[in-house]
């Protein structure tokens, strides 16, 4: 019985229609014309029919791209409905709220073909890797609410969606031996889930020496999601897990952004959704160029989402095409920056990568956290089953003078655990500044 897609239909998206609607887009033959011409549409739109877009754009002319503002999720954050479209009310679309990972959250809605479509594209990438939303079996690796009704909601969606859901708030050895007797017993398909849990468990499994697919033969891939995937993560997971490891990129308010393929290409999704990379002026970047992870949803008409500044940072490959766009990197969140003493700047993740380089030569170190107190003081958080030497904890503030500057003061505090979001998602770095 295929009852993902019944769910749909019984909540009123019409998931049939968006997969016609989605086949037709992937055979487009002039496909920069379609998406110039959704482009046009979708501000024209709004420009009619939405009264906050009127306000917000009120100088944007659709024939000239440049024209069209910026908005980011502050621009976003007032009562929804001031900012649904004429005819679209709290009953007829689709309601839900940012992860606030950004530290901007707002309730955002979709109407109901645009969350359809969404869907559909899930659909469609997931079938790369042979994988049905109705009939394929996910070993689920996220958090859940903590209260009652969220909690059985959450759980009542796993039933629909043929999924069993692990907990990424217990991440021990006794709870991962628990995990692995359920993956002897189960026929499960694929592995999707927050990627930090996901390489906790890989690092039970390094230790106990086990490959997850010789221990369930029906596993066919893992999606990771949420959080950066580091290419040593990566060849840990897949050494372990034994499967394909698919990096997804999307945002609750956008669906699906990037998805990879068979080839480790990090496809952008152009069916939906139009991806621009601009510089801090809103210039439009060339290819190959790291700036703002800027997007524009062409079908949702409740909500205006053009022009959004997600408040990410990554680049397109050189490689990538108006057909073809390619994400080639994604440094992290905008909000993310390391500000330092001399006035310089980097990527928090920058700084993270580089100390987990270090830390993790001899697999002491479970996970860390880095947290920027003041412009010149840092602390690093981690659990472990031994603590931080002082041979070790030399050698990682070297890395950190050589890779950044000299006279940071670095603090080292052993944790029992790192405190996670209430949806079990774990923030690798955090500027207090």
């Amino acid at each position: 019985m295929n009852l993902f897609d019944l769910s749909l239909k019984f909540n009123g998206f019409p998931i049939e229609k968006a997969k016609t609607a989605l086949k037709a887009i992937q055979n487009e033959k002039e496909f920069t014309s379609y998406i110039e011409t959704k482009k046009q549409d979708i501000v024209s739109y709004h420009l009619k029919y939405n009264p906050f877009y009127k306000t917000f754009a009120k100088n944007a002319d659709t024939l000239d791209w440049n024209s069209i503002p910026v908005m980011t999720k502050r621009d976003l954050q007032q009562p929804l409905m001031n900012r649904l479209s004429e005819g679209f009310s709290k009953k007829n679309v689709y309601i839900n709220k940012t992860s606030g990972s950004s530290g901007d959250p707002f309730i955002f809605a979709k109407d109901r073909f645009c969350h359809a479509l969404t869907w559909a594209g899930f659909i469609d990438r997931y079938g790369w890797f042979d994988l049905d939303f109705n009939t394929s079996k996910q070993a689920r690796f996220y958090g859940f609410p903590l209260n009652t009704k969220g909690y059985y909601k959450e759980r009542f969606k796993d039933f629909l969606s043929n999924r069993y859901r692990f907990s990424v708030f217990d991440l021990s050895d006794a709870q991962f031996e628990k995990n692995l007797v359920k993956f002897k017993s189960t026929k499960f398909d694929y592995i999707n889930g927050y990627t930090s849990s996901i390489v906790q468990f890989a690092k039970f499994l390094q230790l106990k020496n086990i490959v997850l697919k010789n221990v369930c033969p029906t596993l066919k891939a893992c999606i990771v999601t949420s959080e950066m995937l580091f290419e040593d993560d990566k060849k840990l997971l897949e050494t372990y897990l034994g499967i394909h490891i698919i990096n997804e990129y999307g945002a609750a308010e956008l669906g699906l952004i990037a998805f990879q393929n068979k080839n480790g290409e990090w496809m952008v999704n152009n069916d939906d959704l139009f991806v621009e990379i601009l510089d801090e002026n809103n210039h439009v970047l060339p290819y190959g160029e790291e700036g703002r992870v800027v997007i524009t949803s062409l079908y949702n008409k409740a909500h205006p989402f053009i022009r959004y500044d997600l408040g990410d940072i990554g680049k397109l490959s050189k490689n990538s095409t108006a057909n073809k766009p390619i994400l080639e990197t994604l440094i992290g969140r905008t909000n993310d920056i390391v500000v330092l003493p001399s006035g310089n700047k980097a990527a928090g993740l920058t700084f993270y990568y580089v100390t987990k380089t270090v830390i993790e030569d001899g697999g002491n170190v479970k996970e860390f956290i880095i947290e920027q107190l003041k412009i010149d003081t840092f602390k690093i958080s981690y659990t472990s089953r031994e603590e931080l030497s002082r041979e070790k904890i030399k050698d990682i503030n070297k890395a950190i003078e050589t890779y950044l500057e000299p006279g940071l003061s670095i603090h080292f505090e052993r944790k029992e655990a790192l405190e996670r979001s209430n949806r079990g998602k774990l923030k690798q770095f955090k500027s207090y500044l």
